[in-house]
């Protein structure tokens, strides 16, 4: 992760070529050709660079060029109005939106779900603090809410010093944003206005680095590339048990409620009509621990029975959404889930 901003300066288009030394698995196919626009979450998007250059190793025909506008934004261009616009598969670090889900039917757009990783949020403070060692989701709740009062961090608990409190997050595009606002302060993109917004999350950590009341959050594995920079704040979810977020409490899920999946969205059409797009998400599937365990991503992979029903359920062709059905922050159960003939399906088109 240290190297990880230098390492997507070089590679934000793929053309083919395969560079950091990734060339690795191949797909077992004949040599394909054409283009694979992605876009969409800046957290995701090293997922997508992995499995990018690794399926170039052996298909350098196809062309994958990577965009990082948000989550939302992503979804934006995935849903264009304009089918030749749209891109074939939006990374999202948050599940689809019922307006997002909306629009799809509107266009008549189908999409296969795919969750591929498991993150966790950091919420993180400047490393000359050393008082604010956790926080509850309460104390968070009334940081981060609209019309917040708190401007100081003797205001957030007895005996926290009397020193101004500067907030840090990810910008209004961002799926970590829309995430946080709806887990701790209870609802989507509620928000106080008045925080140093970014999508870019190394921008973020300098933010946090260099302001000594600061507090901010984003994808943990920034974190993981900046320990000693800054000070990790555990979380303490009601029961009066703090926990902090690392590679085992991310994966068990004992870090709640912010410990969240991560997405790939796949045109439907797009996958049905284009080889080089289906080998491409079979590819990553397959080799999907491989690429969310590697060094420049950094993140938790789920479990062999989850990647094995999330592998069934896009060769069944399932459309639309699985976790419109289940309440974000809670315990997730991927395997059941995504599990073709389990549950029902939310579509889109």
């Amino acid at each position: 992760m240290k190297s990880l901003s230098n390492w997507w300066v070089g590679s934000m288009v793929l053309s083919g070529a395969v560079v950091c030394g990734l060339a690795g698995a191949s797909p077992a196919q004949e040599k394909l050709r054409g283009k694979i626009v992605i876009d969409g979450s800046s957290t995701v998007h090293p997922i997508g660079l992995v499995a990018a250059e690794l399926f170039n190793a052996a298909q350098p025909g196809v062309n994958i060029p990577i965009g990082v506008s948000g989550t939302g934004a992503g979804f934006k261009k995935f849903l264009d109005k304009d089918a030749s616009l749209r891109t074939s598969i939006n990374l999202a670090s948050r599940p689809i939106t019922p307006g997002e889900m909306k629009t799809a039917a509107d266009q008549k757009i189908d999409f296969l779900e795919v969750p591929i990783a498991t993150d966790g949020l950091a919420v993180v403070v400047n490393p000359s603090n050393t008082f604010c060692k956790h926080l509850t989701l309460e104390e968070l709740k009334r940081i981060w809410e609209p019309n917040s009062a708190i401007k100081n961090w003797n205001q957030v608990r007895p005996g926290f010093p009397d020193l101004a409190l500067s907030l840090y997050g990810p910008g209004t595009d961002s799926g970590t944003f829309d995430y946080f606002t709806e887990v701790v302060v209870g609802k989507a993109r509620s928000c106080r206005s008045d925080f140093s917004p970014n999508e870019n999350d190394t921008i973020l950590v300098k933010g946090v680095e260099g302001d000594k009341g600061s507090l901010g959050y984003f994808g943990y594995s920034y974190y993981e590339g900046s320990k000693g920079r800054l000070n990790l704040v555990s979380i303490d979810s009601g029961d009066g048990k703090p926990v902090a977020p690392n590679m085992e409490t991310v994966r068990t899920g004992t870090y709640h409620p912010l410990s969240r999946p991560l997405f790939l969205y796949v045109n439907k059409e797009h996958y049905d009509k284009r080889p080089e797009l289906r080998a491409f998400v079979a590819f990553t599937l397959e080799n999907a621990v491989k690429i969310v365990a590697h060094k420049h991503v950094n993140y938790v992979p789920l479990d062999d029975k989850a990647y094995a029903a999330v592998k069934a359920h896009v060769a069944a062709g399932v459309a639309g959404s699985r976790i419109q059905e289940h309440k974000a922050g809670t315990p997730l159960d991927i395997a059941a889930l995504y599990q073709p003939g389990v549950g029902g399906s939310k579509s889109g088109g």
